[in-house]
């Protein structure tokens, strides 16, 4: 099939390989536009643009897509359906109306359950059992479109969204593939989304990434999990932010939430609001991070000592 993709991280770039791995014709990639990034604030391009730039692929990169310009750009491509991941802008209906066989969607999780931004996040927050990918029939909602094809996924208790994000980006790859042969064969059947069950997976806040000590430590070490690798989980020593990478759930022993009930040369436990978590990896205010052990090399926190914000 000659198609349009538009994407611009990592999960997107993996569904472009795919793609092309499969000897569809790349009509033209959209991505975000170039956008200045890390200390120097040197511009950097998206992953999407580096694998199109890497195999010689039409790029544009429009600020928007509700100028009469960017869809006679579209049009021009002359091609039959565009294929949508992650790409960061909203399509409008002239967009939508442009290709014959419309525009399909690679979202990160088994819709009507988290549709929005954050789909991979809200769902480890959550404490879902499970998720998956979804392809689906784009319309004017916020990821309301009839499903084409979805295959569901375990969520380990221990699992990050760093690495949620890369088996679902593999998988999205897979499920792409199988739906676009699906399309061209005439055998894909859209099914309608059961409003029963829809939630919201709202844009991740760097509030949100502040660590509540008196919540279980179920739920804050979901938090730790899901705010990894962005923004990280973050507790206060003192006046000074430090970020938690990595730990897991053990038994409390009765403690205000946030006191280190138990320090030594590898343990650093805080106590939460019901049970208590094990800290395995922390990073101090412009350093690197550090497992637990080499941590307290130079901390040396102690029994008693408290994190978080103030009462």
């Amino acid at each position: 099939m000659r198609l349009v993709f538009a994407g611009t991280p990592a999960f997107a770039a993996r569904a472009l390989h795919a793609i092309l791995a499969a000897g569809h014709e790349l009509a033209l990639v959209l991505t975000q536009p170039d956008r200045p990034a890390g200390r120097g604030m040197a511009l950097r391009t998206s992953e999407v643009k580096q694998l199109a730039l890497e195999r010689g692929l039409a790029i544009s990169q429009p600020l928007t897509l509700r100028a009469p310009e960017a869809r006679e750009e579209l049009a021009r491509a002359g091609a039959q359906i565009m294929v949508v991941a992650a790409y960061g802008l909203i399509l409008p209906q002239s967009v939508l109306d442009t290709f014959p066989m419309g525009c399909v969607n690679i979202h990160a999780s088994l819709l009507p359950r988290w549709r929005g931004a954050a789909p991979i996040q809200r769902a480890i927050l959550a404490g879902d059992g499970r998720t998956g990918i979804s392809i689906m029939r784009m319309d004017a909602g916020l990821d309301t479109g009839p499903v084409l094809l979805e295959e569901a996924i375990p969520i380990s208790d221990r699992e990050t969204a760093a690495t949620l994000h890369d088996r679902l980006a593999a998988l999205g790859g897979r499920c792409i593939v199988q739906a676009l042969d699906r399309l061209a064969a005439g055998t894909a059947r859209a099914v309608a989304q059961p409003e029963a069950g829809a939630t919201y997976a709202a844009k991740l806040t760097k509030e949100e990434a502040h660590i509540d000590w008196t919540r279980s430590s179920a739920e804050v070490d979901r938090q730790v999990r899901a705010f990894n690798p962005f923004p990280g989980a973050i507790t206060l020593l003192g006046a000074e932010p430090l970020k938690i990478w990595a730990a897991h759930p053990v038994a409390g022993c009765g403690q205000l939430p946030g006191t280190i009930q138990q320090a030594g040369a590898d343990t650093l436990v805080v106590a939460c609001g019901e049970g208590a978590l094990a800290l395995e990896e922390l990073q101090r205010a412009g350093a690197r991070r550090l497992p637990v052990r080499e941590f307290q090399r130079g901390a040396n926190l102690e029994r008693g000592m408290r994190l978080g914000r103030p009462a």
